[in-house]
């Protein structure tokens, strides 16, 4: 390959989770497509990261596109299921993850996947990007994604973008400084957190875990003080007896002159060493507290850099560069409408009249300083017996350079505010991002436009009815993706944003479907089913106790990403009895609830 062009349709920069669904939706398309990444494994946070516990987009209305995909594999692939863990409702073995991408990958033959290589320049004509350079190949295409881990091409190329805070004054946004502080200058990004994976051993004693250099264990005291161990083990519990290591409190987040990821490459590696230290120091701090039963698991990840295969390929980055693009999301973008439980669907800002949404997210606005708690504008909501976020849609021109043709963004690098990724880092939503850069490539190349020409409506009508994985792109509760309703009332909203229903509920005509489905859940799934009486502590608050064979009472919390479920949930009675199947998740001292018999 020694100083060979290759040309393609697509070219997509990076495997991440944008990247790697970019590069896959593009291919679907029928577009002629390259993907080079820096890493073995493709899919960023979800695998090569190791946060192989996603947030967001979990309920079950927001399933859907390559994200919905991604579940149903992993549900099929995963051994005792995805219910292992507190901090989310999937957790799995990062292996599944990577193999799950590598035969998506694998399927394609107009895909060609090239591992091991980063970018080192790009090629330009006038206001056009052409083609991106590595050590010893060049690739030129028409239409080029930035899927790197932290916007590399938006550096390369000198495509406008910025790093760090903006001020109240700029957007006004509620949570954003007023002046530049000790907090902005210390932490100009999220830090991000190198992942490492640990086992239980049981009565085996684990090989012990060395300190690295130069790091003071003081610095983790605490860490679980507010949990217990158990529960601190169990909030990023996998399979087989794995525990992922991704610790907020006194834990494993580093961002000690942050601003060096994107000074040099010398400075980089320094950051970067000293961030996989702080991860190897946090194992072996755990190991020292709780015992030698925990140790470093064994081969996770694949052996990379003379990295030990229990510590994921690259750090987990909550933040990168952020294209300036055509939109830019502010954080009053992702947050409730007055009375509401969703956010607004942005219409106007793109074109007059234009609804440009072409994904969602409902997380809440999560931001990591270590050290340091920042206050941010509430945006999370109580929804089927738990915690969740207020729905909100990436809007397209958050994809399209403000003045450079040739190329999108399908990563954390879109046009966003930094308050506002926060919520728009999280994988669900950058993979139905990368979905829809991916399509809205291989639509450009079809008929010859660029990203800026390419009409939204009909890239919307592309995600919704993708023949493999249709992907939402208006946040509706209770219209499932199954539902007979669910196409007609995502065309129906698009064309008229106004009369978007602030609770995130649209009028659907039966309940029939629902009935049906709990049939056929019933009948074909393999669940625990439980009899028991249920407690309402509040509105959106519920317990379920029961009484094991052995005569123990047991208070689970009730919980359900289905609409229907939670609609049932809100109508019972105290003390009422009930028979309920679901999963039971031991980790988190749950029972997610699938369907209910009075």
């Amino acid at each position: 390959m020694i100083n060979q062009t290759y040309t393609a349709d697509v070219l997509v920069v990076g495997g991440g989770t944008g990247g790697t669904a970019a590069a896959i939706q593009a291919a679907r398309s029928k577009a002629k497509t390259i993907l080079v990444s820096e890493f073995p494994w493709l899919g960023g946070m979800l695998t090569s990261a190791g946060v192989s516990v996603p947030d967001g987009n979990e309920l079950e209305a927001f399933q859907t596109g390559l994200w919905g995909e991604f579940l149903r594999e992993l549900r099929s692939r995963q051994p005792g299921g995805l219910d292992n863990s507190w901090v989310s409702f999937f957790s799995y073995d990062p292996r599944i993850g990577a193999a799950i991408f590598a035969d998506w990958v694998r399927e394609l033959p107009n895909l060609h996947w090239i591992a091991g290589k980063v970018p080192l320049s790009v090629l330009r004509q006038a206001d056009c990007i052409t083609g991106v350079c590595f050590a010893d190949f060049t690739v030129k295409a028409k239409i080029i994604l930035d899927g790197t881990e932290l916007g590399d091409l938006l550096a390369l190329g000198e495509i406008p973008h910025r790093w760090g805070w903006e001020l109240q004054s700029q957007w006004g946004e509620p949570s954003a400084p007023a002046d530049f502080n000790y907090i902005t200058q210390k932490y100009p990004v999220q830090a991000p957190t190198w992942v490492v994976i640990m086992q239980d051993f049981g009565e085996e004693k684990a090989p012990e875990i060395s300190p690295a250099p130069n790091q003071d264990l003081s610095q983790f005291a605490g860490a679980w003080d507010d949990y217990g161990a158990e529960k601190f083990l169990n909030y990023g519990r996998l399979p087989g007896g794995l525990f992922m290591m991704n610790w907020p409190i006194c834990g494993n987040d580093y961002g000690k002159e942050i601003g060096r990821l994107i000074e040099s490459e010398a400075s980089k590696s320094e950051f970067l060493e000293e961030c996989r230290w702080h991860s190897q120091n946090f194992a072996h701090f755990i190991q020292n507290q709780l015992g030698d039963r925990y140790g470093l698991a064994e081969q996770v990840f694949p052996e990379y850099r003379n990295l030990s295969t229990a510590y994921a390929l690259h750090p987990y980055y909550r933040e990168s560069r952020r294209l300036v693009g055509l939109t830019t999301m502010r954080e009053q973008d992702i947050l409730p409408s007055s009375g509401g439980r969703v956010a607004s669907l942005n219409s106007d800002r793109f074109a007059p009249g234009v609804c440009e949404a072409i994904a969602i997210g409902n997380y809440a606005n999560d931001h990591h300083y270590p050290g340091i708690n920042y206050q941010l504008q509430p945006k999370s909501i109580r929804w089927g017996g738990r915690w969740t976020g207020t729905p909100f849609t990436i809007g397209y021109g958050c994809l399209i350079p403000a003045q450079t043709d040739g190329l999108l963004v399908c990563e954390k690098n879109i046009s966003v505010s930094h308050i506002t990724n926060g919520a728009t880092r999280l994988q669900p939503v950058v993979m139905g991002i990368g979905q829809a850069a991916g399509m809205a490539a291989a639509m450009c190349v079809e008929l010859n436009i660029q990203p800026r020409d390419l009409p939204v409506r009909m890239l919307q009508n592309g995600l919704l009815q993708d023949l493999r994985s249709p992907a939402a792109i208006i946040p509706l509760f209770n219209l499932p993706p199954d539902h007979p309703e669910w196409l007609d009332w995502q065309l129906y909203y698009l064309d008229n944003p106004d009369a978007y229903p602030a609770t995130g509920n649209c009028p659907i005509s039966s309940n029939l479907h629902y009935k049906d489905l709990q049939n056929k859940y019933v009948q074909s799934l393999n669940k625990t089913t439980l009899r028991g009486i249920f407690h309402r502590q509040d509105q959106q608050d519920y317990r379920f106790s029961i009484t094991t064979v052995t005569q123990k009472q047991l208070l689970l919390q009730i919980v359900t990403l289905r609409s229907h479920i939670d609609e049932q949930l809100q109508n019972f009675t105290r003390q009422q009895p009930l028979q309920i199947c679901g999963y039971w998740n031991r980790a988190g001292n749950w029972l997610l609830v699938e369907h209910i018999q009075e």
